[in-house]
């Protein structure tokens, strides 16, 4: 097997990074860097397309459960940690992003925000984002958890959040294990009831993103609010 220190200098992810800057990386370079090294009979960016196949790409396998990602061939506890500390360094940098006063003039932002918080959990969870006047994210709280179909929502356990915050306005969200992120009746009542709630205190309800394996549904965006 040949590998990579024999592929001729210009492929090898390191020196193509150096010479062409890291945006000029495929995933599986990205991911191979990430790794260092491959498995018995793989060289690393054979073994990183092999991974990345197995997730239907670097969001399936930056988001996939550690028990997941332990069945790949190779794949051991500190391989996994490596790709968990990616993840979390993801969120929290865009946590720092929408917490800039700038963060929610961008709604994809926000978006890859929650998708990253949510897309990997296995039950249901509603999450608020409080925002204060200039619409900066205060606070993230996972509020409800629930089985894998459903989670109870409570409004007066929201009102009381935005009061301790001293929120303006708030964001809700909250995923849909099957993968499947078209809301159902119930998350547009529940949200309409929200709504109400939130109004007689004068706090503005800004959007209810649903989070599914596909792209996530906004209610703003639906005309649903």
């Amino acid at each position: 097997m040949t590998t990579v220190n024999q592929w001729p200098q210009q492929e090898r992810p390191r020196e193509k990074m150096a010479e062409l800057g890291v945006a000029t990386l495929s995933d599986a370079e990205l991911v191979a860097i990430l790794l260092g090294t491959g498995m018995r009979g793989k060289d690393v960016v054979t073994y990183a397309r092999d991974l990345l196949a197995a997730f239907d790409g670097i969001g399936g396998m930056l988001a996939a459960p550690a028990s997941a990602l332990l069945e790949q061939p190779g794949m051991g506890p500190a391989r996994v940690m490596q790709l968990q500390v990616v993840m979390e360094i993801s969120r929290r940098y865009l946590a720092w992003q929408l917490r800039r006063a700038d963060g929610f003039t961008q709604p994809s932002m926000v978006r890859d925000y929650l998708t990253a918080q949510l897309r990997h959990q296995e039950r249901e969870v509603f999450v608020v984002l409080l925002l204060d006047s200039q619409h900066r994210l205060l606070k993230y709280v996972e509020l409800f958890h629930g089985t894998i179909n459903a989670a109870p929502v409570y409004p007066r356990e929201i009102i009381k959040l935005v009061m301790q915050y001293n929120a303006a306005a708030v964001i809700l969200a909250h995923n849909h294990p099957s993968g499947v992120a078209e809301p159902s009746q119930a998350d547009q009542r529940v949200t309409e009831r929200l709504k109400r709630a939130l109004g007689l205190i004068d706090v503005a309800l800004l959007d209810h993103f649903v989070i599914g394996s596909g792209h996530p549904v906004s209610f703003a965006e639906r005309g649903l609010l």
